[in-house]
């Protein structure tokens, strides 16, 4: 946020549940230079650059993009002072996600719970207002470096009013024509949601962090993996899925495991300051091979999946009782994973990371029916990322 703050915000009658989830309100990624970055994402991702923030509307220590897709926000910030937080996080761990902000009726109701159980504050809660409406925010610490802000919108920044192109806060703006928004409008990547988002913790933490989602913001487990699920010859890790109680945020915690080599999650975290951070986010689409074709064409970098894994994936989603709609060619040509449950199918494809530390990347993900993570994928997962550690000598 730019403008100037009015204080801490008054706390609403309590009429819901201040820890209920509304929405993802936004994603916020800590950048070495945010003008740069806003084209690097729009133009691989097909993301709109809707709104800024900068010297010319009034920031004086910080510039911030907002890019849109379906109901996708990312807010892209770099410091523009030198003791600038997202100036010093950079320089510790290169361009990453400080803070998946997270939309409620009442900021403020929501951080004093989430601190009465136990949660320790990031910040305290801060309104943000002009004649237009208000933004009220509070932040709470998770693992590592990263943050839960809770957004509570009126006016003007209501959240649909947002989702409808209204500023997402005082002190942005609207950007002007630009060409690679009508490029990416012409040729959609069909991005709709924020799936899930995974953070990667240090050996022996995962247990203290599921307690925390569940203690403090009340969170149930969804999903459980270990090391015989997630493993290869080589490496392994184990996970924990950690839902909201309407399942609308979804929050996976690894942490690596004992293995001959090191795993990716180590890798991550030897390339991350050896501090825990968001490894990935999963970016929901309708049609998996169109949003890969276009992206694959805008030169996004996938992970290489072999030949021989349509071997027998085909028989392994139909002994589930589900047979594949999308044309299955097309899915190998694209290097498409494909995994069932009892629920549905899905299908999904990881890039290689997004900057030149091997830290965050994105998972395009469509789902038909089935809820899960793409547990029958993990080890053809494993052992293309296991090539790329090879490759980067870190395996």
């Amino acid at each position: 946020m730019t403008s100037a703050p009015t204080g801490p915000a008054p706390t609403a009658a309590k009429t819901t549940d201040p820890l209920a989830l509304i929405d993802v309100d936004h994603a916020r990624f800590y950048v070495g230079n945010a003008k740069q970055a806003a084209f690097f994402y729009a133009y691989t991702f097909g993301f709109q650059i809707e709104q800024y923030s900068d010297l010319t509307t009034g920031s004086r220590e910080e510039a911030s993009y907002l890019l849109t897709q379906g109901n996708i926000r990312l807010l892209l910030t770099t410091g523009i002072t030198p003791d600038h937080a997202a100036q010093k996080e950079v320089e510790l761990y290169g361009d990453g996600i400080k803070d998946i902000a997270l939309s409620v009726h009442d900021a403020t109701a929501a951080w004093e719970r989430a601190v009465a159980n136990g949660g320790k504050s990031a910040y305290e809660p801060v309104t943000y207002s002009d004649e237009h409406g208000s933004v009220t925010t509070a932040g709470i610490e998770t693992y590592g470096r990263v943050i839960h802000s809770f957004v509570s919108r009126t006016g003007a920044y209501d959240l649909q009013n947002v989702k409808e192109g209204h500023p997402i806060a005082p002190g942005f703006a609207k950007c002007g024509p630009l060409g690679i928004n009508d490029f990416n409008l012409k040729n959609p990547c069909g991005l709709k949601y924020i799936d899930h988002c995974v953070g990667n913790v240090e050996l022996g933490r995962m247990n203290h962090w599921v307690d925390w989602y569940e203690r403090v913001l009340e969170f149930k487990m969804f999903k459980h993996f270990d090391d015989h699920d997630i493993s290869t010859d080589y490496s392994a890790l184990m996970s924990k899925v950690m839902a909201s109680g309407n399942h609308l945020i979804k929050m996976p915690i690894n942490e690596p495991a004992e293995g001959k080599k090191k795993s990716q999650i180590q890798e991550y975290l030897e390339w991350h300051n050896m501090t825990p951070g968001i490894q990935h986010l999963a970016l929901r689409t309708d049609d998996e091979l169109a949003s890969v074709a276009e992206l694959r064409r805008r030169g996004v970098d996938f992970l290489a999946i072999p030949d021989v894994y349509y071997d027998s994936v085909w028989d392994r989603v139909s002994a589930l009782g589900w047979d594949v709609k999308e044309d299955h060619e097309r899915i190998k040509d694209l290097g498409i994973l494909v995994d069932a449950d009892d629920e549905g199918y899905l299908l999904q494809l990881f890039t290689k990371p997004l900057q030149d530390r091997p830290t965050l990347f994105f998972e395009i993900i469509c789902r038909r029916g089935s809820q899960s993570f793409g547990k029958g994928n993990f080890k053809a997962l494993f052992e293309a990322l296991e090539l790329e550690q090879e490759r980067r000598g870190n395996l």
